[in-house]
């Protein structure tokens, strides 16, 4: 449907849609090398969307998703590119998936661990960043494994360096590099969580709760996510149906 002055009070209402982005994930968003502007199918939908309700767009970058979601305390944003989750879903009104990632755990060479469930032993302690999408599942379903945050990947890794953890848990794509790029690593086959992506924005706008799933769905008909992932060379990951 058009959008109609509710729709626009709900989704842009500063005159502009403040759309978060978040920089750690490389499947969603990266910045343009040459002109170091927000890039890939996040800030594609953005535009997209910033277009359809005939406003400008703001990006406000982030460098964590548990950033992205503090971010609702001071109403810094109108919509997120998020994973689906179910405390996340007390404070923002998500659409239906556009991407579904793997969550996986990588491990050293010499590790006995070979499937998902040998990780969940005793004794086990599995770097995440804290608030991410992996983080907040594996807490509610590891039961004997004890989950060690940190606040990006790069302090995870140093966890890694200092002995602190025995697996480390994060988006299939970005682990992969990883184990490619340093010596002993490993990536597990077997994912242990399927990460559904979606458009977000602050529960309470219903209005505009219900347009971003409508454009959300029709961005997914007409082939605008599977263009923006050709163009974008996304791997690592699917379309969500």
């Amino acid at each position: 449907m058009p959008p109609t002055d509710a729709i626009r009070s709900d989704l842009a209402p500063t005159g502009k849609l403040r759309a978060a982005i978040n920089f750690s994930n490389p499947v969603l968003a990266a910045k343009d090398p040459v002109t170091g502007q927000p890039a890939g199918i996040s800030s594609d939908l953005a535009r997209a969307l910033a277009h359809r309700l005939g406003v400008d767009i703001e990006f406000v970058p982030y460098y964590a998703a548990g950033k992205v979601v503090e971010g609702l305390k001071s109403g810094a944003w109108d919509v997120c590119f998020l994973a689906i989750d179910p405390v996340r879903a007390t404070g923002i009104s998500f659409t239906g998936p556009y991407i579904v990632i793997e969550g996986v755990y990588m491990v050293s060479q010499g590790s006995p661990v070979e499937r998902k469930a040998d990780v969940d032993r005793p004794g086990q302690k599995v770097g995440v960043i804290v608030g991410s999408a992996y983080d907040l599942f594996l807490s509610r379903e590891l039961t004997q494994a004890t989950v060690v945050r940190a606040a990006d990947i790069e302090s995870v890794m140093d966890l890694w360096t200092d002995g602190k953890i025995d697996a480390v848990a994060g988006v299939k794509p970005q682990l992969e590099a990883i184990a490619a790029s340093k010596p002993g690593l490993r990536v597990l086959p077997e994912p242990f969580m399927a990460i559904n992506q979606a458009m977000g924005t602050p529960r309470g706008r219903e209005i505009g709760a219900r347009f971003l799933s409508d454009f959300i769905d029709e961005m997914k008909a007409t082939g605008f996510i599977a263009e923006a992932f050709a163009r974008n060379r996304i791997e690592g990951a699917t379309m969500a149906p």
